[in-house]
């Protein structure tokens, strides 16, 4: 009963958060007062914060929807940055507008995970983490040796900015922002929360279609499910599609944010872990969870370390008249995520939101039978 309690208050949380997200932007003075400690805006550091829930939110239709194991990730989170590079960098002659290299780089990097899954998705387990894993690693290494084509570890910049239609151009100012990418962190800041919004919208409804509950059938028993007459390998391969299809979008919009491809090895293995790691956390096959997941986790490394480091070196400099070393938080960072997923793994293995399905599968069949006796 605590889980669904847990649940309703969340459900009941959504609406606040999503409004607070629509204002904080306009909220300098707050702003100023959490972070005067240290250079970084939390504004700015939540823009990449909704892209890597993007990001998150395409692993979990692999991991959460379909139960396949998926470690290569940050493959085509690369991907779509770098196809973005190509197509707006003055370097090439392409230089597309911003809305078709965002739909471009979503679809390439679907190629890339169609041409990754139909001779790999017969696998199951370990073995497809494993071939997961290895194209990771084997997409990093083509990205940073292509040096003719992806700059090697310089990476492709500048990426310019989006475009601003001329209604919108003059429409911002009378709202207080620039109407300039580089002078106003506003403008990705909304760019990014309206994808991330039109992304939840999208699988909430996927999830609740004849598409989705095919997912969960093949998660839940494959031989069950082929026996109801469902085409296993079509319904893994349009999942894989679609993560890879939103991973893409996520590089697309991290490219853009940034301005740059930045190196190879920001694709790395590490970074899917840490975006499995969220998905986990918040509670697999769960919209809420993995947003809840990614901010808790990347906001943790992003947005409480930084701050933390800021007041305790502050603290200690005064104190002693250096910084310490050893009252550093980002040294001990680690420590403490690692001791959070123990303790996760220990009392809540199904996550801080878990889906209604998964919460029954692991609290309710152990309460019916201990009631039965």
């Amino acid at each position: 009963m605590n889980g669904h309690r847990l649940l309703a208050r969340c459900d009941n949380l959504w609406a606040p958060c999503l409004v607070l997200a629509l204002v904080y932007p306009f909220l300098t003075p707050l702003e100023n007062l959490l972070f005067r400690y240290t250079e970084m805006s939390f504004g700015a550091q939540l823009t990449y914060i909704f892209i890597y829930a993007i990001l998150a939110l395409g692993l979990n239709v692999v991991v959460g929807y379909t139960g396949l194991l998926h470690l290569g990730i940050a493959a085509f989170f690369g991907i779509g940055a770098y196809i973005t590079g190509i197509l707006r960098v003055a370097a090439y002659p392409f230089q597309l507008d911003f809305l078709s290299t965002l739909f471009l780089s979503a679809l390439g990097a679907a190629l890339a995970g169609v041409c990754l899954g139909a001779p790999t998705l017969r696998l199951r387990g370990d073995y497809l983490a494993i071939v997961t894993l290895g194209f990771g690693e084997v997409t990093r290494f083509t990205l940073r040796n292509l040096e003719a084509i992806t700059a090697g570890t310089r990476g492709l910049n500048p990426i310019p900015p989006p475009g601003i239609p001329s209604p919108l151009a003059r429409l911002l100012p009378t709202l207080g922002i620039a109407p300039d990418f580089a002078l106003d962190y506003r403008l990705f800041y909304y760019l990014c929360l309206g994808v991330l919004l039109l992304v939840i919208w999208l699988l909430g409804n996927l999830e609740r279609s004849r598409w989705g509950r095919a997912c969960v059938a093949v998660r839940e028993d494959e031989l069950a499910a082929a026996c109801m007459g469902l085409r296993i390998m079509k319904v893994k391969l349009s999942a894989f599609a679609l993560s890879a299809a939103l991973a893409g979008l996520a590089g697309s919009l991290y490219a853009t944010t940034l301005g740059s491809t930045a190196g190879p090895d920001a694709f790395d293995f590490a970074r899917s872990i840490t975006i499995l790691a969220a998905i986990i956390l918040g509670g697999l096959g769960s919209l809420r969870g993995t947003l809840l997941g990614v901010f808790l986790l990347v906001g943790f490394d992003n947005v409480l370390t930084p701050l933390v480091d800021g007041l305790l070196q502050r603290w200690t400099a005064g104190a002693t008249g250096s910084a310490n070393f050893w009252l550093t938080f980002s040294n001990w960072k680690l420590m403490v995520f690692g001791l959070a997923l123990i303790l996760m793994t220990r009392f809540r293995p199904e996550g801080l939101l878990p889906s209604c399905r998964i919460q029954h599968e692991l609290h309710d069949e152990g309460a019916i039978v201990e009631g039965a006796a």
